[in-house]
């Protein structure tokens, strides 16, 4: 829907929002108000960017109704900016659509099951007794391993590989360089080295699932890895095998999840957490950037852990004292020992 022109009327209608100004001004696109001109949508979420209003060309804004009395010109009233603002970036992607259809240069097995309303493109590779969608779109190079299955509307960008009997929902997006259905790190030490142990599971991606660009993600060990319904992923992520991540839970960039770990539903991990294999994290935790997740938990919580960053001449300083630590602790007891000795019997502790 790239270059469409849309009156403020119909975006009104389309937001449900209270429009204020002109309902024929037609806009092109959403920009930011420091960079929008007068066919552009802005949205302000935040106090701090009232600044901007004054000089701003912009088209229109989508505001509060907190705020809606501090510019006059075209304004769609909502009760959240920022959800409205997502909702109609939908209607100014500027993805190239792909054809319907399968590209001749595709490389299809004779078992496996396109539906005709899907799309192939360039250069794919789709294995035996595969199965894709009902308006299904790969994009160039993308390769679907034998008895993998896509489900309908899912959206495959450039280059992804998508491994034997991996089984992605309806509504997905994945992004170039994930690889889904991998091997998991498998391995049994011998006299010999490393024997590997055989990934016999496959990874299970529910509905309108999002994973973002060179994400890795597991195949189970014997059981499956898997990613539940409305789960979103950022970039660089290792999910490794067996995990299981809950419903509409939302994992940030450069995330690894070790082996059997299982995330509830409605959680959220901030970039470059670590959390540990074979523990089980309860519904609605939430992880503050850089987190090490040595443990499970039951009940919901918001977790931090690493110091925050401080001057290198102080860090340094504090690295010394955290060494130092065990044995202060233990001339703490001793002095608490000895002190205990001094009191009277009958005092209180």
């Amino acid at each position: 829907m790239a270059n469409t022109l849309r009156s403020l009327s119909e975006l009104a209608e389309y937001l449900d929002a209270q429009l204020v100004g002109d309902a024929n001004h037609m806009i092109a696109g959403i920009a930011d108000l420091q960079a929008a001109g007068s066919s552009d949508l802005s949205f302000i979420n935040q106090e701090s960017y009232l600044q901007y209003l004054a000089e701003s060309a912009t088209g229109a804004v989508i505001l509060n109704a907190d705020f809606a009395d501090k510019y006059t010109g075209n304004k769609l009233i909502v009760a959240n900016t920022y959800l409205a603002y997502a909702k109609v970036s939908a209607l100014f992607e500027s993805l190239s659509q792909l054809a319907t259809g399968i590209h001749p240069s595709a490389v299809i097995a004779a078992s496996a099951k396109v539906d005709p309303s899907a799309a192939i493109g360039p250069n794919c590779v789709v294995g035996e007794n595969a199965t894709i969608g009902n308006g299904a779109k790969l994009y160039s190079g993308v390769s679907v391993g034998d008895r993998a299955s896509i489900g309908d509307n899912t959206l495959i960008h450039p280059n992804v590989v998508i491994y034997h009997g991996v089984s992605l929902g309806k509504n997905c997006l994945i992004h170039s360089g994930t690889v889904i259905g991998s091997d998991g790190f498998g391995f049994a030490p011998s006299r010999d080295g490393w024997q590997k142990i055989h990934q016999l599971g496959a990874v299970i991606v529910g509905d309108n699932v999002e994973i973002g660009s060179n994400c890795s993600i597991d195949r189970g060990a014997l059981g499956n890895t898997v990613i539940s319904d409305g789960v979103i992923i950022d970039n660089l992520v290792h999910i490794a095998h067996n995990v299981k991540i809950g419903k509409r839970s939302a994992i940030a960039g450069c995330v690894g999840i070790a082996g059997s770990a299982t995330l509830g539903e409605n959680c959220t991990v901030a970039g470059a957490v670590a959390i540990n294999g074979h523990i089980s994290i309860a519904d609605n935790s939430h992880f503050h950037g850089g987190t090490i997740v040595t443990k499970g938990n039951t009940e919901a919580g918001v977790f931090a852990s690493a110091p925050p960053q401080q001057d290198v001449k102080k860090w340094r300083r504090n690295s010394v004292r955290y060494t130092q630590l065990d044995e202060m602790s233990s001339r703490i007891r001793q002095l608490e020992k000895q002190l205990k000795s001094l009191l009277p019997a009958d005092s209180a502790d």
